[in-house]
């Protein structure tokens, strides 16, 4: 349910009322509120990359998780609230706070994993959490165009949601007791730092895995900017009402849960890696596809469509392939470790991608209207092939891949090897 509860916060306020709300004309118009949002996303998820290694290093060091969780949690409900309530300058600084505390409070809820499931279920249960999240998607989708509400009141909607579908994680979690755990010292936080530059040295001595996540970078810097700007694209290039706007962003949705099963199917037949490739391969012509109907404008709406669907498909394929990637590249022992390098690329890809769509727009707009949003697609384009061409080579079959310790009802294991039967060292078959 926390899934459930945290996506409608990232479907109806990120990927849709707070570039909606900017770049109205009552608040800082379409060239300002575009530069603007890609400012507050900026800033907020690249502090919350920058302090990721001390939130952890706390969170290792404290009592427990769920603490930090409902910190942060609240943090963002609350500052959610009251964006639309006061002066568009303070509402963008609240949008800041609420985008930054929920990014942190993703670090605490992830490694939640460990206390509802066993090592056998984790897969099964990660999935149908994500499956359960898109549900959240769904349903705030539907009430926002069913009940037509408008973008302002968007907000307190969200977060009363939010708060809502929150409470069962907090009511029915019980993390097991730590005892002996000391106080977080200066020393913890500075450690945590160099961690992530030992992990940056441990990573270049895995064969592969450093392409792979420079891959990554690029790759996902068009994924994550095209999630916060699709709806501002929707309504200001192609017509549409912002209640419009709405319904297509549920139906990309529909698109990707739908995808994301068949891709899922890819990834066990094929491999993650020739999944990730086909995926960004259709992101690359969805893409130029998008960039030609923009062009058009209110004429090209089909087309957009079509480019729309095709981007929806691959934003499911792109989460089940490339996270699969990341553990075939991984040694067992350092699978935790590499995943912390994965998300702060992530992280680092949404600061530089969304920072370059928001200038672009803010130089071109005046002076070529529709065409300067081509232009900052066809940036989108360049990233993508990018990364696509960083990934084309890479191998996800390598002898020291995390995936040798799984059993096999875990799914696909390479080579073949398994736990003994009363659990210890690995076995030959």
């Amino acid at each position: 349910m926390y899934d459930f509860a945290n996506t409608i916060f990232s479907f109806a306020v990120v990927s849709g009322a707070i570039g909606l709300y900017l770049v109205n004309d009552n608040q800082f118009g379409e060239r300002d509120g575009n530069l603007l949002l890609s400012v507050a996303v900026v800033a907020s998820v690249g502090v919350n990359a920058l302090v990721s290694p001390i939130l952890g290093a706390l969170s290792d060091r404290g009592a427990g998780r769920m603490p930090f969780l409902l910190f942060f949690t609240a943090l963002c409900i609350g500052a959610t609230f009251f964006i639309g309530d006061l002066p568009p300058f303070i509402g963008l600084a609240l949008f800041i706070v609420a985008n930054f505390a929920y990014q942190a409070a993703l670090i605490y809820y992830d490694a939640t994993i460990r206390t509802v499931s066993y090592p056998a279920t984790r897969g099964r249960l990660s999935g149908l959490g994500t499956a359960i999240g898109y549900c959240g998607t769904v349903f705030v989708g539907l009430l926002i165009f069913l009940l037509d509400i408008p973008v302002v009141d968007r907000f307190r909607v969200t977060a009363l949601l939010f708060a809502l579908f929150a409470i069962p994680i907090f009511v029915f979690v019980r993390e097991p007791r730590v005892s002996g755990r000391a106080a977080i010292t200066g020393a913890d936080i500075r450690g945590s730092f160099g961690q992530l530059r030992r992990s940056i040295v441990h990573a270049r001595e895995v064969p592969e895995l450093g392409r792979f996540l420079v891959g990554r970078f690029f790759y996902s810097d068009a994924v994550n900017t095209v999630i916060v700007v699709m709806s501002v694209v929707t309504v200001k290039t192609m017509g549409l009402t912002e209640r419009e706007s709405v319904l297509v962003l549920l139906s990309l949705t529909l698109v990707a849960i739908a995808m994301s099963f068949v891709w899922g199917l890819l990834v066990d037949r094929r491999g993650p890696k020739w999944t990730l490739v086909a995926v960004l391969v259709s992101w690359a012509v969805g893409l130029v596809l998008g960039g030609v109907a923009v062009g058009f404008g209110p004429s090209g709406l089909t087309l957009f469509l079509v480019a729309g669907a095709i981007l929806g498909s691959g934003l499911g394929g792109v989460q089940v392939a490339d996270r699969v990637l990341m553990v075939r590249l991984s040694p067992p022992d350092k699978i935790g470790e590499f995943f912390g390098i994965y998300g702060l690329v992530g992280k680092g890809s949404q600061v530089i991608g969304q920072l370059l769509y928001g200038v672009i727009l803010f130089l071109l707009l005046d002076s070529f209207g529709n065409g300067a949003y081509q232009v900052a697609v066809l940036s989108l384009l360049v990233t993508m092939l990018i990364g696509l061409w960083l990934v084309w080579p890479v191998r996800d079959d390598w002898s020291g891949s995390g995936e040798r310790i799984l059993p096999e009802a875990m799914g696909p294991v390479a080579p073949p090897e398994r736990l003994s039967p009363a659990g210890g060292p690995l076995e030959p078959r």
